[in-house]
């Protein structure tokens, strides 16, 4: 899903079943499996995977927000005074962020903290972007909010702006970012080359108001982070996490909602599939540094680090524990191997797809690059049903999915 007003599909999504919303995955998902411990029993063996998950969704917010805060430094450093170096060091400041912001794509799609109707989703990872909504850009150098003098730039106003009159007039967020640093991509081989003379007074016109608005951009995704994180956070009295953590069977559920979703409707389908159809570099997700096979793999190992209750922190330690994988095994251990093979395999299928994304998408059919991505999206697809066969034994028949458009 690029993205979607999720107030407003949300509450649609509600309304769907999985034999509405995903109709060749409900062919897939055998009858419920009976449980023969009494119900007491049962929802209890849920609740070390819920709790298991609510460290590791926690763990993961740390982690980008700490990578985020360095990002906000380097920008930081490189606005005080811009220079080549200060900004070749803000995009690999991004660039390692987006590593972990990446595997949190999993925790989405079941109404949670980042993408209820109050979720600040839409303002962090919105997409496909209008650029001369923001800026100026080749046969319109004087376009956007930054070269509007009129138009007061600050954390506020950029979020009341962002989407505005439209779904691509995304004023915010990593992707906002990413075009402030690298500028559209007019090349075949590599990223954007803005220079850094577009933040330099006297080189370019509105140079102090780029440097504004990124400051402000980049503070703005670092706040809506923080309170991701804190949504989560252990012991705090009344947040999403102290509810979860006593959610049980239902607890689960939303997690293979998640993972189910992401899996076939959001990463298969808008991220690949439309990109390999319209072989347009417009529909890339991260298209201005050409991160966007990163974003593939980081998306893939977000739903392997779930389904197998694991998840390597930013300083290497790795965080482990009852897992989705382990409940299935308990009722079907053929099934649980069965779909861990294929979530690796799609893992492994991700990380074969090479930089930069919009050269794989572009030929004839049987093209490498385009073989590579659709190589991809089969292997997610077959996943998102082995996910659904999963639930199924676990007595979850009633899925609220994502489904490819």
């Amino acid at each position: 899903m690029k993205h979607l007003a999720l107030s407003a599909s949300l509450a649609a999504l509600a309304a769907l079943q999985l034999t509405a919303a995903t109709p060749a995955l409900a062919q897939t998902a055998p009858a419920a499996v009976s449980v023969a411990a009494s119900p007491a029993t049962h929802a209890a063996s849920f609740n070390p995977v819920a709790l298991h998950y609510a460290a590791l969704v926690h763990a993961s917010y740390a982690d980008t927000l700490q990578t985020a805060q360095a990002m906000q430094r380097a920008i930081a450093a490189f606005v005080k005074s811009p220079s080549a170096d200060a900004l070749a060091a803000a995009r690999k400041a991004w660039l390692e962020a987006r590593e972990f912001y990446g595997q949190t794509e999993a925790f989405r799609f079941y109404g949670g903290p980042i993408d209820d109707g109050n979720g600040p989703e839409g303002r962090i990872n919105a997409w496909p972007m209008d650029e001369s909504f923001v800026d100026g850009i080749q046969g319109k150098p004087n376009t956007g909010l930054i070269n509007n003098r009129k138009f007061a730039i600050s954390k506020s106003s950029l979020a009341k702006q962002n989407e505005r009159g439209g779904e691509e007039n995304i004023a915010t967020g990593w992707h906002a970012i990413e075009f402030l640093l690298w500028g559209q991509d007019q090349s075949e081989t590599g990223p954007g080359q803005r220079s850094f003379e577009d933040f330099v007074d006297g080189k370019v016109p509105n140079a102090d108001r780029r440097r504004q608005y990124l400051t402000a951009a980049t503070e703005l995704l670092v706040d809506d982070l923080s309170l991701l994180e804190k949504a989560w956070a252990p012991g705090v009295k009344n947040n999403y996490r102290a509810k979860f953590d006593k959610g049980g069977k239902e607890s689960v559920r939303k997690m293979l909602v998640g993972l189910g979703s992401l899996s076939r409707g959001e990463l298969a389908g808008e991220r690949l599939e439309v990109a390999l159809n319209s072989q347009d570099q417009e529909d890339e997700h991260s298209c201005f540094s050409d991160n966007t096979h990163r974003d593939v793999v980081n998306n893939a190992k977000g739903i392997q680090n779930v389904w197998l209750g694991e998840y390597q922190r930013a300083n290497g330690s790795v965080l482990k524990g009852p897992s989705l994988r382990d409940l299935v095994a308990a009722k079907n251990a053929a099934l649980a191997d069965k779909t861990s093979q294929q979530i690796a395999a799609s893992v492994a299928a991700a990380g074969t797809i090479q930089a930069p994304f919009d050269r794989e998408i572009v030929g004839a059919k049987d093209a490498p690059g385009r073989q590579r991505i659709q190589k991809t999206i089969e292997s997610l697809t077959l996943q998102s049903k082995d996910l659904v066969t999963a639930a199924s034994a676990l007595g979850i028949t009633k899925l609220t999915l994502v489904s490819p458009k």
